[in-house]
């Protein structure tokens, strides 16, 4: 909301300053407060046509026409500085007003027709061989600027349109971790589109250009957290569908702890002893939605599907679901004789990559697996969850929803049912089911939340049911045993969706992946 009083305020002061400048260019005052009336004089006063002040109102196109119009409109009364120009992208109305007031500044012309003009005659003094008039012009020449300033506006237009390009259309990311293998390996970086899915507008819009949450080197955040708009996104080009990877934004990373290797929620610290030590007297950053950090999975269901995981296979409204042709599994790999770390090259495994640093414990994926079992001597085993705490003599992570009591027996392996909440649905909520969706009521959707004397509050009143505002989803990783996904956290919002993946324009492992340049990012 306050943003929007910025922008309503900032446009009247636009209307104003437009209604002081018009009459020194001989238009009358009235028509710089006439929405509409106001762009169109004022095109027609830089040399633009009419028409071209309908740019306006396309979406983010419209603030590149804006602050050239608003550049071209002091050039016409001969302010050429760098200084003026500045001025006139930063905020328009105040330059406005003050060549409104200064009586020694008069309009010119329409900068862009004299301009073309002055270039003419240059080039007609150049063909002519006119030496003295072109010498003259040259003198003379109100455009000329300094290579220096050449350099500046060059420097400031290149970090412009790459920051307009990364934050609407298109964002390079590198996977960092193994969530994702076999499909997308780490050291693979690709090239996301924000336009598939629909771009979401900047809800942060005060930050360092072509950062995303981190200053590199000197730390601390990016952005500021003063000014924030509210969720907005353009109609998508597609729609999200099972299997599809997917970037979004850490559900529950608004409020983490750093580590050089990763981010920790606070619940997350605050559950585990360890964290807790380690972490101890570090301040707790708090994001917002489009500051959380990024994470790729695949999208294993969309709003309105029962997820069920029975034995490892995902079931998707009670029908097996098609698994990506490189799902990985942890392995327990045995063998009477040392196994030939080429071999598990070739097969496309690190032979030094090891789950905990057990040399016995492999990701693999069905067809791996099934080649190392016919190697002489070799026995390999995939282990569940349980199986895997036991051998290294753990307790087994918390899942979502943390509820032992009613979701209790749930684990990596065997997991749900459970529903995905879907815009517009009602659903009863009672204290056995309400884990699964709090975060949801209160977080996500911004509601007051209680439970008291068996009973659930909703913004203060008793609620037996609820109502979702917005879609949600479900993320896993290919790695299923080595991935902190919806089963750690939960359900992903819609308002949270970045982008998809288009396709891996550099892997690097020991090397270069030529093998891997372009090609898809999103295949099974």
């Amino acid at each position: 909301m306050s943003i929007l009083i910025f922008l309503i305020i900032s446009y009247i002061f636009l209307s104003i300053s437009l209604y002081l400048l018009f009459p020194k260019a001989k238009v009358p005052a009235w028509k710089g407060l006439v929405p509409g009336v106001n762009f169109v004089e004022w095109c027609e006063l830089i040399g633009r046509s009419p028409w071209h002040a309908a740019w306006l109102l396309f979406p983010i196109v419209n603030i590149f026409i804006f602050c050239g119009m608003a550049v071209d409109m002091v050039r016409s009364f001969r302010m050429y500085k760098l200084i003026h120009s500045t001025v006139a992208v930063i905020y328009a109305p105040a330059i406005f007003i003050y060549i409104a007031r200064n009586k020694d500044l008069q309009y010119d012309g329409p900068t862009l027709i004299k301009e073309k003009e002055f270039k003419a005659q240059v080039h007609e003094a150049m063909t002519s061989n006119n030496t003295r008039k072109l010498s003259k012009l040259q003198a003379s020449n109100p455009y000329k600027k300094s290579a220096g300033r050449e350099w500046f506006e060059a420097i400031v237009f290149a970090v412009f349109a790459a920051a307009f390009i990364r934050m609407f259309l298109i964002e390079a990311y590198k996977i960092p971790t193994p969530s994702m293998e076999g499909s997308l390996l780490v050291g693979d970086f690709l090239f996301v589109s924000k336009a598939h899915y629909g771009m979401r507008m900047p809800m942060t819009p005060l930050m360092i250009p072509l950062l995303h949450n981190r200053v590199p080197i000197i730390g601390g955040e990016s952005y500021f957290e003063s000014i924030q708009l509210p969720y907005r996104r353009l109609p998508a080009l597609e729609k999200i569908m099972n299997n599809d990877p997917i970037v979004f934004n850490w559900p529950v990373g608004d409020s983490v702890y750093l580590t050089p290797s990763r981010s920790w929620t606070a619940e997350q610290v605050k559950n585990d002893p360890a964290l807790t030590a380690a972490l101890r007297g570090q301040k707790v950053i708090t994001r917002p939605i489009d500051k959380k950090d990024h994470y790729i999975k695949r999208c294993i269901a969309i709003a309105g599907d029962t997820l069920q995981i029975i034995d490892r296979q995902v079931y998707i409204n009670g029908v097996p679901a098609v698994n990506p042709s490189k799902l990985q599994y942890h392995y327990n790999v045995m063998s009477s004789t040392p196994l030939n770390k080429k071999w598990f090259v070739d097969h496309g495994i690190n032979p030094e990559d090891h789950p905990y640093g057990l040399e016995q414990l492999f990701w693999l994926d069905k067809d791996q697996a099934a080649a190392l079992s016919q190697l002489e001597g070799v026995t390999v085993e995939i282990l569940n969850s349980d199986q895997l705490c036991n051998l290294l003599k753990i307790k087994c992570g918390s899942l979502f929803p943390n509820d032992p009591k009613n979701f209790g027996t749930w684990t990596n392996d065997n997991y749900g049912p459970i529903w995905i909440p879907k815009a517009g649905v009602t659903i009863p909520i009672t204290p056995e089911n309400i884990a699964l969706y709090r975060r949801v009521i209160q977080v996500y959707e911004h509601n007051d939340y209680a439970i008291r004397d068996g009973k659930i509050y909703i913004n203060g009143n008793v609620a037996s049911e609820y109502t979702f505002r917005q879609d949600y989803y479900w993320a896993m990783g290919d790695n299923r045993h080595n991935s902190e996904d919806s089963r750690v956290w939960g359900f992903v919002p819609a308002d949270h969706i970045v982008g998809k993946p288009l396709f891996i324009w550099m892997s690097t492992g020991d090397g270069i992946r030529w093998n891997r340049l372009f090609t898809s990012a999103h295949k099974m």
